[in-house]
Order: C-alpha cells, then structure tokens, then sequence
C-alpha cells in the first residue's frame, strides 16, 4: 500500500476472536510488531462480542453466513472508526489471507465504506501470504491456526485430524 502512496494505520477490532486470551494474545503480537518491524499506529476500536453473539453466533458452522456477518460487523466499526477520524480511504487485511471468503469479503468492504463515506482500497493481497507467513516465522511472530472464533477453531481442528488421518493411511497403503 505504501508503494502506491497510501500511509496505513490499521484500525484492531475482532469481536470474533475466541477466548480472551487468544485475542489479547494476538492484539499484543499485532502492537509489537506495528511498533518494531512496520512503525504504523495502531487503533485498539471497539470489540462488540455481544454484537457478534447476536448476529453471527447463530450461523454456527455454515461457515459463508457465518463468515459474511462477521466481516459485516468488524468493517462496518473499521468504517465507522475511519469515518470519525477523517479517513478517505478504507481497506482490510482479510485480503490476504488465501483462507478467508475473497468475494464476500470485498462484497462487505465495499457496501459498508460506501455507506461511510468512504473509497474502499480492494486489492488480491493473497499472492503475498506465503511470504508474510515467512517473514513472520522469521521474527518469531505469535501464528495461530485458525481465523479466531470457535467455529473457525473446530473446523481447523477437525481438517487437522483428517490430513493426520489421510497421512497416516497413505503410510499404511504403501
């Protein structure tokens, strides 16, 4: 983003972040590095988990309703925060990640910075994951192996356990 002008500030608000202490866990992880590596502020928003509750909660383990509620509720008070401090532009790193729902992702970013006020940044950040995910193992980053509420956490759980299995089997076969 900075080599096309823009100077980030990353605006923190994950409701969606199960327990506590994983998402204190990677909030500090977060700060640390916006101070140390990147030199960006960082602002600590609103975590509206009760928000969550109501509106994503339910949606349990259909994981597209799911996932869009939850965008829906973190972008919209990325927004709103952006909008209240003056921001013109909005974007969001759930674009890099090969694992979150691109399209309704950048469905939800555009809807709601439009309702703000604001121009959506959408870029396919994805090809850079591999090497965020190296440089990140490099400087000895906090990594977690699910997007962080618990359904996202069961899920990554039970495709952990099947790729343990199918491995166990392809031994076995040989």
């Amino acid at each position: 983003m900075r080599e096309e002008g823009f100077e980030p500030t990353i605006c923190w608000t994950n409701p969606n972040i199960q327990p506590v202490e994983e998402h204190d866990r990677r909030l500090q992880t977060l700060l640390t590095w916006a101070q140390e590596e990147a030199h960006v502020e960082v602002i600590v928003a609103g975590d509206p988990r009760e928000q969550w509750e109501r509106a994503v909660a339910p949606q349990g383990f259909e994981r597209d309703r799911r996932c869009r509620a939850c965008y829906a509720i973190r972008l919209a008070e990325s927004c709103r925060v952006a909008a209240e401090r003056g921001f013109e532009y909005v974007s969001t790193t759930l674009a890099v990640s090969p694992y979150q729902l691109f399209d309704a992702c950048e469905d939800e970013l555009v809807s709601i910075a439009h309702a703000h006020g604001l121009t959506p940044v959408w870029r396919d950040f994805r090809p850079f994951y591999p090497e965020a995910t190296k440089e990140s193992r490099e400087l000895g980053m906090y990594r977690q192996n699910y997007c962080g509420c618990r359904y996202s956490a069961a899920e990554a759980q039970i495709e952990r356990h099947e790729a343990r299995d199918a491995r166990k089997a392809a031994r076995h076969a040989n």
